[in-house]
């Protein structure tokens, strides 16, 4: 665990920046995966923000903090970044997903604008308390979602917003993995505490793109199943949703995949379009290489370039391919900083998150039952 749960805070933290110049003062909870892969270096790459204070417990975690950012602060827990509190702007939520809502919670009663990495939270009630708080206390709130800013997605978005697929009836997304050894962790935990396995992992970017894309969902089936021995949590997942606009969304989130299907396919009424490979952003940061750096950042290679066409499958040459719009994570701190600044909305709202959980649990409602379960188009 990389930091206290403790939801004690400063009360004179004031409700929202107001510094008219000078970047924002950003404290990060959380120097695991989420914390050094994503946030600390899109913070530090962001113009307006600067990464002011690390927060974990961990010694080789502090050691590795203190290397990558030698201005920055570390402290072991949240009550020590409470008491900084006045000198921060913003507080990044990287830990555990047990610990988002007390942490969000903390933040924003001191009225410190917050950032939480999915899932913000366990339900979409707990979300929507969440949102109603930041709303009483007019306190910025924003989930990460970066993969709205994956380059298929955003090329997806083009292709859709242009006409190019027709009308869309059928939208399959995968994010698989072969990875048949545990890691452990609390990513892996049974304990329905700790908030872990695949359907809240993985689900919650699956999920979250597609209502982007095709509005509310109002049937949700899912299938969860745990396959490596050991494991406790869902490790190889299928969540077919309904939207209200007609359009059926099929997820397939799997740590047990030995071959890995497209992660995208997409077929509309005039064409499809189908792409494989993962974004490139995720490798390039835990490669070291950070945004505005040298060479054009979240391009990817003509030979990756997803395909659009009918009638022919791509792997035997159906189709035309099409450039891959360049991933753009920065964009995701580049809003915030935005909002911060001028009062803007967040990039990614509580709301939406709520939406999201909301198909998330009729889906583990799905499975344990072995049931459709119907949302109303006006909740989700």
């Amino acid at each position: 665990m990389n930091a206290s749960t403790s939801t004690s805070a400063s009360a004179s933290t004031s409700t929202s920046p107001t510094r008219s110049h000078g970047p924002f003062r950003v404290g990060l909870i959380g120097y695991g995966l989420a914390g050094s892969v994503f946030h600390a270096p899109l913070v530090s790459a962001t113009d307006g923000l600067v990464l002011d204070t690390v927060v974990t417990s961990d010694p080789s975690r502090q050691a590795q903090a203190r290397e990558a950012y030698p201005d920055a602060r570390i402290v072991s827990t949240a009550e020590e970044l409470w008491d900084l509190a006045p000198a921060l702007d913003l507080v990044v939520i990287a830990s555990p997903n047990k610990t988002h809502v007390p942490l969000a919670t903390a933040a924003l009663n001191a009225g410190i604008p917050v950032v939480v990495d999915k899932p913000l939270a366990a339900t979409a009630a707990e979300a929507r308390e969440l949102a109603a708080l930041a709303d009483r206390t007019g306190t910025f709130l924003s989930v990460f979602q970066n993969r709205r800013w994956d380059n298929d997605f955003l090329t997806l978005r083009r292709l859709i917003a242009d006409g190019e697929l027709g009308e869309i009836q059928r939208f399959e997304s995968r994010f698989e993995r072969w990875r048949p050894q545990l890691k452990g962790g609390w990513r892996e935990s049974g304990a329905p505490e700790e908030i872990g396995g695949l359907l809240y992992d993985l689900g919650s970017h699956v999920v979250d793109q597609a209502l982007v894309l095709f509005g509310p969902a109002v049937r949700v089936y899912a299938e969860t199943d745990v396959r490596r021995p050991g494991a406790e949590a869902d490790d190889d997942t299928f969540i077919a949703v309904t939207h209200a606009n007609g359009v059926r969304s099929h997820f397939y989130v799997s740590a047990t995949t030995a071959q890995l299907g497209p992660r995208f396919r997409v077929l509309g009424s005039r064409a499809g379009y189908v792409k494989y490979g993962l974004d490139p952003q995720e490798a390039a940061l835990r490669d070291g290489q950070r945004p505005g750096g040298e060479g054009p950042w979240g391009e990817e290679p003509e030979h990756l370039w997803g395909r659009v066409g009918s009638g022919e499958s791509p792997l035997t040459g159906g189709g035309a391919p099409v450039p891959t719009v360049p991933g753009d994570y920065p964009a995701y701190y580049a809003a915030v900083a935005a909002a911060l600044r001028e009062g803007g909305p967040a990039p990614v709202t509580a709301h939406e998150a709520a939406r999201c959980l909301e198909v998330l649990e009729a889906a583990r409602t799905s499975s344990r039952d072995g049931v459709t379960v119907k949302l109303s188009p006006t909740l989700s």
